[in-house]
């Protein structure tokens, strides 16, 4: 099952709506601008490559809901839904880059229908290849664990984060598809718990040992010896850190303290060579967030918030890269990861 997809008959995205998890699996329908910004916004749909797929698709939206009636007209309909899905998640590059990937493919349009079947096929090209692209991240990146690993991670970079497979999870998919015998240690990584609701879900779903901890247990399980590698996923890369779930910066931080290796699993797409950490904006999200868990109030409603999405860690707590193109360790030369 695919975590977000094109229902062509309906003209429509379908998708998990990952705030349900791990209580129910329920898919969703998207059919308008509107709805799949607000799926993004809200979390409904979330991680990187996810992101990059949802970003076509909302394309492949704006483009059957224009009435444009000229070749111009429609072009700039879609240059303002791209905007518009672009500004909904800033600090992820992956959707900004489905974005402009399809607006460039409809370089090549010459009619208004022509547009339509370019944006659509591009949109379902981008999914088709996030499978691919995490499977050869898989079939790199596993070479990294040993069989009887411990391995710990943080937010969510499985299948749920993808349109299937994941990234740092589909190293470990791979690693037991290989024979290796792996357990993870999941950090349930607040405020959101995606670790908790969704890493957790998706592995016991897989039969693949895991034990959930609150992010504040991280270093006294490295320090127990209770870890022995780390892998997670990444929403940007640039010359000089990598963007990921707030939390990770500090997992990082220990695990280097502890001569622990740090791995970081993520696609080519992920990466920004014109970026650094000064020139990226970190979404800052709201404080009921951490006033509240679901419903159920835990802190006073006016009390200050701040509430980063993500943090940036920096490449010297790196111990490898690995992409769809192999792997790589320092010194990090992002031109050469990407080419």
């Amino acid at each position: 099952m695919r975590t977000i997809d094109w229902n062509d008959e309906a003209k429509s995205i379908t998708l998990v709506d990952q705030t349900y998890l791990p209580k129910e699996l329920k898919i969703i329908e998207c059919d308008n601008l509107a709805s799949i910004c607000e799926a993004i916004r809200s979390l409904r749909v979330r991680g990187a490559p996810a992101l990059a797929a949802a970003g076509g698709f909302g394309m492949a939206l704006a483009v059957t809901l224009s009435s444009a009636t000229s070749m111009e007209m429609l072009l700039k309909d879609l240059k303002v839904a791209g905007d518009t899905l672009k500004a909904t998640r800033p600090t992820a590059i992956n959707l900004a880059w489905a974005v402009n990937r399809v607006l460039k493919a409809t370089e090549d349009a010459y009619d208004l229908d022509s547009i339509q079947d370019i944006v659509i096929s591009e949109a379902l090209r981008i999914a088709d290849d996030d499978v691919k692209i995490n499977k050869a991240i898989g079939k790199h990146g596993h070479r990294l664990l040993e069989d009887g690993d411990r391995v710990m991670t943080h937010c969510n970079a499985g299948r749920m984060a993808c349109v299937d497979w994941g990234t740092a999870l589909g190293v470990i998919r791979s690693a037991v598809e290989k024979g290796k015998e792996i357990e993870v240690i999941a950090c349930e990584t607040r405020p959101l718990n995606q670790g908790g609701r969704i890493t957790t879900w998706e592995l016991m779903q897989d039969n693949i040992p895991v034990t959930l901890i609150t992010d504040s247990m991280s270093g006294h399980v490295m320090k127990n010896g209770m870890v022995d590698k780390v892998i997670v996923g990444a929403d940007r890369i640039t010359q000089d850190v990598v963007f990921n779930k707030i939390g990770t910066y500090t997992h990082s931080v220990l695990a280097r303290e502890h001569e622990i290796p740090f791995f970081v699993a993520a696609p080519v797409s992920t990466f920004d060579p014109n970026g650094w950490e000064e020139t990226v904006k970190i979404e800052e999200r709201d404080g009921d967030e951490l006033r509240y868990i679901g419903n159920e109030q835990i802190a006073p409603a006016n009390v200050k918030v701040y509430n980063p999405a993500f943090d940036a860690t920096p490449m010297e707590n790196i111990t490898a890269i690995v992409t769809e193109k192999g792997i790589f360790q320092p010194p990090f030369l992002l031109d050469e990861v990407i080419m």
